[in-house]
C-alpha cells in the first residue's frame, strides 16, 4: 500500500510491512532524549520502578541546556541529577557545561540523530530533527522513562499533511518566515497530532539550517512531527558526521494526505508573529511603530551559524539602539567558536550586544534575559505565549534573525531593508 515518509519510518521501526493513520503500535526507538527539566522526572520514575539498568547506554542523550550554567540552587540540583545518572550508567551522549549546547542544535551537529531515525524526546521541540528525514516527536517524562528502560515507544500513527512551497524567496526571507506563514494560515491547532510534511521547489532550495527552523516550529501548529524528505543537501550534511548508517525514505507518489496546501513564496516579505500566539502573523512592514526593550537572537530555532551571520552582517559598524538590550545566544560551542573565528562575536560586542554561552536561557523565561512587567521583546525563538519570556504582562514578538538585528539597531520592529539601505 502507498505510504508517506512518516508512515514508512514508523512501519520500519514497528517491524511491520505497512501502517495506517490511527493505528496504535509499539516502535523501536533510536534515540531517547531528556534535558535538565524533564530528565530528572524520568530518572525518578526509573528509580520508583526499581529499574537499575538502562536499555542502551549509547542511545540515551541527556542534555543540561535549559537552566545551565546553573542559575540557582534548584537548577544546580537538577543538573546534578543528570550528571550523576549519566556517569553511573556510562552514557555516551552526555555533555557538561563547556561542551553542551541547546539540545535541538547539538544532536544533529554531533551526528547523534539522522535520516530514518525514530527519536523521542521529553521536550516538545524534538520535532526539529524531522529536517533530516527522521520521525522525531516530543513525549512526556514518563514515556521517556519507559524508553530509557526498554527502548520502545507506544504511539498512534499520525495522519500526514503536505505543505508545498513554490517560487523564490526574497533576500531576507528564510525558513522562519515559511513556517510562520504556515502557522498563520492554519493556526496553532491546524495540524493537531498530524505529521507536517514540507515539500516543493522552495523547500529543496532551503539550506539545512532553515529546514531545522521549519521543523522545530511544527509543534507550534499542534503537530506530532514535522518532516522534510532527505535530498542531496541532507546527505551532504550527515556525511562524515552521522554515527550510524543513514536510512533514507520518501513518500510514495500516491500516498494519502489528510490535507494539502500550496503557497508561492515569491514576493513574501519577512513575517512577525505578534503576541500572544505564533498564529498572529503580520508582515514586518505593518509593525514599524512597535517599540522594543529587548531583542533576542538565538535559541534552538535560530541560533545556528547562518542565523548569526545574517545578524552580524546587519549589525556590522552599527550600534544597538539606546535603551535596548540585545542578547545573542549561539546554539552550541561549535557554532560559538565558528562565529568567533568569523568575527561575528566581535561585531555583536562592538555593536553593544551581549553574547551568552549556549543555553535556552530567556526562551522559556528561564534566565539570561527574563522580561519585566510591561516590557516588549522581539525574539528569534519559537513561542510568544503570555508570560513565556518572563512577566505575564510582558509581550513577545517572533521574527527571523535579519528582522531581529535590524530592529535592535532602530529600537522598533524594522524591515532589514531600512537598515541595509
Amino acid at each position: 500500500m502507498p505510504m508517506t515518509i512518516t508512515e514508512k519510518i514508523l512501519a520500519a521501526h514497528a517491524g511491520s510491512g505497512a501502517v495506517r493513520p490511527g493505528e496504535f503500535l509499539y516502535a523501536d526507538v533510536d534515540i531517547a532524549l531528556g534535558n535538565d527539566i524533564t530528565a530528572p522526572i524520568a530518572i525518578e520514575r526509573l528509580a520508583q520502578a526499581g529499574i537499575e539498568r538502562v536499555w542502551d547506554a549509547e542511545r540515551i542523550a541527556l542534555v543540561p541546556d535549559h537552566f545551565t550554567p546553573a542559575k540557582d540552587i534548584a537548577s544546580a540540583q537538577q543538573a546534578k541529577v543528570l550528571r550523576d545518572f549519566a556517569h553511573r550508567h556510562h552514557l555516551k551522549h552526555y555533555w557538561e557545561v563547556g561542551q553542551v549546547g541547546i539540545e535541538h542544535a547539538l544532536l544533529p551537529e554531533q551526528g547523534v540523530v539522522g535520516p530514518g531515525d525514530l527519536i523521542i524526546g521529553a521536550d516538545s521541540h524534538t520535532c526539529t530533527y524531522g529536517a533530516l528525514g527522521a520521525f522525531a516527536t516530543g513525549v512526556g517524562s514518563t514515556d521517556l522513562a519507559a524508553a530509557m528502560a526498554i527502548g520502545k515507544v507506544w504511539l498512534r500513527v499520525p495522519e500526514s499533511m503536505r505543505f508545498r512551497f513554490t517560487g523564490t524567496r526574497g533576500p531576507w526571507v528564510g525558513g522562519k518566515d515559511l513556517i510562520l506563514k504556515t502557522i498563520g494560515e492554519i493556526g496553532v491547532s491546524g495540524a493537531l497530532y498530524r505529521a507536517m510534511e514540507f515539500t516543493g521547489p522552495a523547500i529543496e532550495a532551503l539550506p539545512m539550517d532553515d529546514r531545522f527552523t521549519m521543523c522545530n516550529m511544527a509543534i507550534e501548529a499542534g503537530a506530532k512531527s514535522g518532516i522534510i524528505a532527505p535530498d542531496s543537501r541532507t546527505r551532504a550534511y550527515v556525511k562524515g558526521r552521522l554515527e550510524r548508517e543513514a536510512r533514507y525514505y520518501a513518500s510514495d507518489a500516491d500516498a494519502a494526505y489528510a490535507a494539502e496546501f500550496q503557497w508561492d513564496v515569491t514576493g513574501l516579505e519577512p513575517l512577525v508573529a505578534c503576541p500572544n500566539l505564533p498564529q498572529n502573523v503580520k508582515p514586518v512592514s505593518a509593525l514599524g511603530q512597535v517599540r522594543l526593550d529587548q531583542v533576542v537572537i538565538g535559541s534552538c530555532t535560530n541560533g545556528r551559524l547562518s542565523d548569526l551571520e545574517v545578524a552580524a552582517r546587519l549589525l556590522k559598524g552599527r550600534k544597538v539602539a539606546d535603551g535596548l538590550r540585545c542578547l545573542v545566544f549561539p546554539a552550541t560551542p561549535t557554532i560559538e567558536r565558528e562565529a568567533l573565528r568569523a568575527g561575528y562575536l566581535e561585531t555583536f560586542l562592538e555593536a553593544g550586544a551581549v553574547v551568552s554561552p549556549p543555553t535556552c536561557g530567556p526562551c522559556l523565561g528561564g534566565h539570561m534575559g527574563v522580561l519585566a512587567e510591561g516590557e516588549v521583546a522581539l525574539a528569534t525563538t519559537n513561542r510568544n505565549f503570555t508570560g513565556r519570556m518572563g512577566h505575564p504582562k510582558s509581550a513577545v514578538y517572533l521574527s527571523n534573525p535579519a528582522v531581529a538585528a535590524a530592529s535592535a539597531i532602530t529600537g522598533r520592529i524594522t524591515h532589514p531593508d531600512e537598515v541595509a539601505g
